[in-house]
């Protein structure tokens, strides 16, 4: 019997085959296979501790939220623990030197994080290799001269759809910020009515043309005769970089703080062209450019303010309540409560953080909801004390008053929305033509789910891997009732498996699809060309790309999201897919199919809750226990490189080697040098990086790709991913590019291996959850192997820990728009 250890009973030893923690460093096959009995041995070393609590990556390049990674914020509260925030190497911001002196403020672009960071895990958020050399690039062998535009369309396009969302944004608050007439916010047949009460009222009608009066037809999905062909839009520009003028200005006035002169690009992409205008009046905005510290900013405004500067002044007020927010946002929050803000900013010395709150309000830097300006006076207690009883005791609780930015707060309005638009418009057809797709469904569950979308335009989803298919059954049916129908998921391998199931030309990626880069293209309305829509791994959706998505989606379009609850949440803002479930205002279709093997049975009890045993004859699962962290790194690299391809078949470059985080002695990085040593050894001849080394490139945050360097060229480094073919620009190779052997368990997410060896040292212990093994232990097909040395912090997590919970407003925006049971 194979078992993940629930308990503190001691090994079997030699009758089970089990490999003790005392066995010799080199295993034979036998103990390569072996499976400890609950509890073996499992020591945990205090030496390296601390894996757990380190991390990387700043508020604008965190690769996932801090949800048992270890590599977050601490999941506590908002300011956890200070700590040093300077780069390898001489990049990104420098935390420890912050107070007195700007110059702490360190040069450079940050690296993309897997998990949300904390202010005590910059430092092993940046990376510092170089940019390849002059010599290193002749040495390169030449690229394509199809890499030119292709390559960089997508992340163009991204950019450019990200932009059109902020100025949608923009106008949204110029509108709000007018004086409102009444009924100006209606529309629809609500509009519609009000408008011929109007004209009746002032006589501009009959009265009897307000009931012979019908509503304004809403638009109509597109009906093709055929499927419309697959066409890309042409990609957009990306935005155009200051000119020289602006940045040598930046310079002059970083100089003049004291703060590092190359942090002028990073200004001015923060504050814009007159960035120089904005820091010389307002020293604290330097808190918008990511990494940089409120001890940093300090420091920078004493030392062009002189006396000027002070802690209660209301501009650091301001930019440190913005800068609370947007870092809450990296761990997912779209909104704190009032009380965590003055809390945060009480920390940071602000004399009085309830003037803050309310001088942030007024300048607009915040957005408070629930009418929580009156809750600032701390008067609202006694107001109302002449209420009727009865009254009284109707009401519900008090309402929790929340801060938020406004570009998460209107992401999350335009959202609920676009869903109620969805859910409300009518669809294409009746339903008539769905009942053969319904009897032809491969399974139970997905004949329900196909006759949940034939009668609703909204339908959420859930299970694990195996109801993929049930949801790529809908795109099939779809598509064979000549409706246009695709399906998007977070990562390119998930667009790969999506792509053997309903075909290449109907499975994209979210961001993709978005950029334009892939897909149907728009149609005349500026809509995707779309009737039927697809969304797996939605629970990676953050709340401004689901808001893009489903603004793009036309009336009278299906939309689907699916995905598996239990894995870590986006790497984004928001919990959208959560949000939409807890909401309980659309049909949901909960898959009956288990996940296959043993591996999906450990899988799905974890989900429970349970750590239990599976039985696997063929070696699925092994338990490798280890005492400490350096044990963790050589028992990892002898599975990968020897072990599993001898003992289970699967070759090293098919193996994937998960672990907590990034730091400590057996995180990403020191997992990485170990295995680049034994699988690839070689001197980093481009920017750190060799020709056969695998490589985890974030193309945006939250979504890795994991590929092999082929070659350099004056263009980039060329990847493979999976016989895709990817240029890594030369100047984004430094922040977006690391080694790949080892990745956490944010970065795998959305991905499957044939074998994945999840590294568990005692050190990680406090960085475990359940949603973490959840998602670390499902990323393997055919074998999984733990290297474990936490003892009973693994069951305790997946007994004990949920996924830290995120503070949003989607639910409650989605009740009240569709006046859910629960919201009555």
């Amino acid at each position: 019997m194979t078992a993940l250890p629930p308990g503190t009973e001691g090994a079997a030893g030699a009758e089970s085959g089990v490999a003790e923690a005392d066995a010799p460093a080199e295993p034979t096959d036998a103990e390569a296979g072996a499976v400890p009995e609950a509890g073996a041995d499992a020591d945990t070393d205090a030496a390296g501790a601390g894996a757990g609590a380190e991390g990387s990556g700043t508020a604008s390049d965190g690769e996932g939220s801090a949800e048992g990674e270890g590599e977050g914020e601490a999941e506590g509260g908002i300011d956890s623990a200070e700590g040093e925030a300077k780069a390898e190497g001489g990049d990104g911001p420098a935390e420890g030197d912050g107070g007195d002196s700007p110059a702490g403020i360190a040069e450079g672009a940050p690296e993309p994080s897997d998990a949300q960071p904390s202010d005590a895990q910059a430092s092993e958020a940046q990376q510092s290799e170089a940019q390849p050399s002059d010599a290193q690039a002749s040495e390169a062998q030449p690229s394509d001269a199809q890499a030119s535009e292709a390559q960089q369309s997508e992340a163009q396009a991204e950019l450019a759809a990200q932009r059109e969302l902020r100025a949608r944004i923009e106008a949204r608050k110029a509108e709000k910020a007018g004086p409102v007439a009444a009924g100006t916010k209606l529309s629809g047949q609500a509009a519609d009515l009000l408008a011929a009460v109007r004209a009746v009222e002032s006589g501009e009608k009959p009265g009897e043309s307000f009931f012979a009066s019908a509503p304004a037809p809403r638009r109509p999905a597109p009906v093709p005769a055929a499927p419309a062909p697959v066409r890309t839009q042409a990609p957009q520009p990306a935005r155009v970089a200051a000119g020289p003028e602006a940045l040598a200005a930046v310079r002059a006035v970083l100089s003049g703080g004291g703060a590092p002169d190359s942090l002028a690009p990073q200004v001015t992409d923060a504050l814009g062209e007159q960035a120089a205008d904005v820091l010389r009046s307002d020293p604290w905005q330097l808190l918008a450019v990511p990494g940089v510290r409120p001890e940093q900013a300090d420091g920078f405004a004493r030392a062009l303010l002189g006396a000027e500067c002070g802690p209660d002044d209301p501009r650091r007020a301001a930019a440190l309540v913005a800068w609370t927010l947007e870092r809450a946002s990296v761990q997912g929050h779209t909104a704190l409560p009032i009380a965590g803000v003055r809390a945060a900013l009480a920390e940071r010395s602000v004399p009085d953080p309830d003037q803050a709150v309310r001088h942030a309000i007024t300048e607009g830097v915040v957005l408070v909801f629930e009418d929580g300006v009156a809750a600032l006076d701390g008067e609202a207690a006694g107001a109302e004390e002449d209420v009727q009883e009865d009254e009284a005791a109707d009401e519900s609780a008090p309402v929790e008053v929340l801060l938020g930015l406004d570009r998460y707060a209107l992401a999350e309005e335009s959202l609920a929305d676009g869903l109620a638009r969805l859910a409300n418009a009518p669809v294409k057809d009746d339903g008539s033509d769905w009942a053969g797709a319904v009897a032809a469904a491969p399974s139970p569950s997905a004949a329900e789910l196909i006759g949940a979308v034939a009668d609703s335009g909204l339908v959420t989803h859930s299970g694990g891997e195996a109801a993929r298919a049930e949801s790529a059954a809908v795109v099939t049916r779809a598509h064979g009732l000549g409706l246009r129908a695709a399906a998007a998921a977070h990562t390119r391998d998930g667009r790969r498996r999506l792509a053997g199931a309903v075909g290449a030309e109907r499975a994209f990626t979210v961001a993709a699809l978005l950029s334009g880069a892939e897909g149907p293209g728009r149609d005349e309305d500026g809509a995707l060309a779309l009737d039927v829509l697809v969304v797996q791994d939605a629970p990676q959706l953050d709340v401004e790309s689901a808001a893009m998505l489903v603004e793009s989606l036309p009336d009278g379009c299906r939309l689907v999201l699916g995905g598996d609850p239990e894995v870590l949440g986006s790497a984004g803002a928001g919990r959208v897919f959560a949000d939409v479930l807890a909401a309980r205002a659309f049909p949901h279709v909960a898959s009956r199919t288990p996940d296959p093997g043993p591996i999906g049975e450990l899988v799905s009890g974890i989900g429970a809750g349970e750590l239990a045993q599976v039985e696997a004859p063929g070696k699925e699962v092994v338990i490798v226990p280890v005492r400490d962290a350096g044990e963790a790194v050589h028992r990892c690299v002898q599975l990968v490189a020897d072990s599993v391809p001898r003992a289970i078949g699967v070759p090293a470059e098919q193996t994937q080697v998960i672990t907590v985080g990034h730091g400590g002695s057996a995180g990403t990085r020191a997992l990485n040098a170990a295995l680049k040593e034994r699988l690839n050894p070689g001197p980093g001849r481009f920017a750190g990086f060799d020709p056969g080394d695998r490589v985890a490139y974030a193309e945006a945050p939250g979504r890795t790709t994991v590929g092999v360097v082929g070659s350099a060229g004056p263009d980039g480094l060329h990847l493979d991913c999976g016989g895709e073919q990817l240029v890594v620009p030369k100047e984004r190779v430094e922040s977006a590019l690391r080694h790949g052997w080892a990745l956490t368990a944010h970065q795998a997410a959305g991905t499957r291996w044939p074998a994945v060896v999840a590294v568990l040292p005692g050190d990680a212990a406090q960085g475990l959850s359940r949603s973490w093994v959840y998602t670390a232990f499902g990323r393997a097909e055919r074998h999984l192997s733990v290297v474990h040395g936490v003892d009973q912090a693994l069951p305790r997590a997946v007994a004990e820990v949920p996924a830290p919970a995120r503070t949003t407003r989607l639910t409650p925006l989605l009740k009240a728009l569709l006046r859910t049971p629960e919201a009555e």
